[in-house]
């Protein structure tokens, strides 16, 4: 396959694994020529991470440049990083400019996005690539195989509980995230991960959502009922006993991305978790019914004292369960992401880091399925995304990479969940519109 001319919009952390494989193992298939954000210093820090890596220093320009860019620069491909309520505006202008995408999950944050993403895929005939590395990550795609070589029988039900952690889920209450019209929530921006593994794990769609949750830990209320008092508004320069403060010096990329660049925009990367205007839910439940017939029961809570998660898939001839536990417990010195940092496994804790696929069939004992991780975030599951995204798929029985529809299908759940949460019932999908009206 040919180099492809590639731009990249949205300099923040994630743009980073993209960069880095653009400007390293990847540099013979994909060649950076753009970079794109509203912040000029955090599009330079790339920039200087390319030329470092010893790849030509790309052009960066504006968003509101994307199209004229596109044109002069002759990208054949524009990667979507930035905050989730632009995906829509971003993919759409790319496409119809003549560029395919690659964008970050979600795809978007609202109906109106999707379908102003559907009608440029239509209208332009280019393709969308889904990053979701989830899929890729070998402990689920064990559990894709189980599904699908028909052990447990015709899947009848899911039950799917995900624990976010006091420092991966505070997280999402610092950043622009905690803003629904940013983010969606986290029934979007970060459980549109989970609705795409289910949906790609039984092989179906979502046609009927029911969800109740609210913020019930984070936030100025929710501290002030627990007496907590008076709290500086960031982290940086704050009280570093404080487990709950992030203080940017503390990270070199942190302060160098964020810290050292927030002259430019006024945005703030270390907001506390306590203080400030904060409207997505912290608690969140849900039922989801599928076209197929089977339902789903979810669970996300981002203040658990550990993080991971628990599926169990059951079937007409017996049950499937995947339990991982990412990180038993907090402690001094940890990092934020315990998915994206793999951190070591201590057998000697009651909680130990560890995953375990268990498959049980009717009138049978137990049997564990093993998993074959690989080096690198996500158990290896990121290099091989990569691989997908810049060389391309190869033969794969199990679907694994993802289009435009998968990022649809993912967001329906999330964007449904919304707007039940805003009526008090449960809401169809086919209300959303999602594919366009007519």
């Amino acid at each position: 396959m040919a180099q492809r001319r590639y731009g990249l919009v949205g300099c923040g952390s994630r743009a980073r694994m993209y960069v880095d494989a653009m400007t390293g193992a990847h540099a013979a298939d994909a060649l950076l020529v753009a970079l794109g954000d509203t912040n000029p210093g955090r599009a330079r820090f790339h920039r200087e991470a390319a030329e470092a890596a010893g790849a030509p220093a790309p052009v960066l320009f504006h968003p509101d440049d994307l199209e004229r860019t596109i044109d002069e620069q002759r990208l054949d491909r524009v990667v979507v990083t930035s905050p989730d309520h632009t995906h829509a505006d971003l993919v759409a202008r790319s496409l119809l400019a003549g560029a395919d995408v690659v964008v970050e999950k979600p795809l978007t944050t609202d109906a109106d996005g999707a379908r102003r993403i559907v009608e440029a895929v239509r209208t332009s005939g280019r393709s969308v690539v889904m990053t979701f590395n989830y899929r890729y990550s070998p402990r689920n795609t064990a559990l894709k195989r189980v599904v699908a070589s028909g052990a447990i029988g015709t899947v009848t039900s899911v039950h799917f509980e995900w624990v976010l952690d006091t420092a991966h889920g505070a997280d999402y209450f610092r950043r622009w995230h905690r803003r629904k019209e940013n983010s969606g929530g986290l029934l979007v921006h970060k459980a549109s991960h989970h609705f795409d593994l289910v949906n790609w794990w039984i092989d179906d769609e979502p046609r009927r959502v029911f969800a109740s949750g609210g913020l019930r830990f984070y936030g100025p209320k929710n501290a002030a009922a627990r007496g907590l008092g008076p709290r500086p508004p960031r982290g940086t320069g704050g009280d570093a006993a404080d487990p709950f403060q992030l203080d940017l010096r503390g990270d070199e990329l942190l302060r160098r991305l964020y810290l050292d660049n927030e002259q430019h925009d006024g945005y703030v990367r270390d907001q506390d978790v306590f203080t400030g205007e904060i409207d997505i839910e912290d608690n969140l439940s849900l039922v989801v019914d599928y076209a197929g017939g089977p339902s789903m029961s979810y669970s996300l809570n981002a203040h658990a004292p550990w993080e991971g998660y628990t599926v169990a898939v059951n079937g007409t001839a017996g049950r499937a369960e995947l339990t991982v536990v990412e990180r038993g417990a907090v402690v001094p010195g940890g990092g934020i992401d315990p998915s994206a940092v793999p951190e070591e496994r201590d057998a000697r804790e009651a909680r130990p880091v560890s995953e375990r696929l268990l498959v049980q069939e009717h009138w049978g004992t137990a049997r564990e399925v093993a998993i074959e991780n690989g080096e690198g975030g996500h158990g290896g599951g990121d290099l091989r995304l990569l691989h997908d995204v810049f060389v391309g798929p190869g033969e794969d029985p199990l679907g694994t990479p993802a289009d435009y529809t998968d990022g649809v299908r993912a967001v329906a759940v999330g964007i449904a969940g919304n707007a039940s949460l805003a009526a008090g019932r449960p809401v169809a999908v086919e209300e959303l519109e999602l594919w366009g009206r007519g």
